[in-house]
């Protein structure tokens, strides 16, 4: 049992470094090429990092989803800290 816990927490490792990764990534390469449009604050690429570390790549990758999703034209906007 031990074992499989040793498992699931490095998968669990592996995948917060991919999310932040590809995160980090987009935040260098084609964020600095679009013009600031992010409705909230932080922004939700600092959301999805600050998301992910605190609950994990499952819950924060979810949250993060649910705040791409949140942020259109008639959607809410102002300060929303990770939960």
């Amino acid at each position: 049992m031990q074992y499989l816990q040793y498992i699931y927490s490095f998968i669990k490792k592996c995948l917060v470094f991919l999310f932040v990764f590809l995160i980090k990534a987009y935040q260098y390469t084609i964020s600095p090429l679009t013009p600031a449009s992010c409705r909230f604050t932080p922004t939700c690429s600092v959301y999805g990092i600050e998301a992910i570390k605190k609950h994990g790549p499952f819950k924060g990758g979810w949250l993060t989803i649910k705040r791409i999703l949140s942020c259109h034209p008639w959607g809410k906007s102002g300060y929303d800290p990770v939960p």
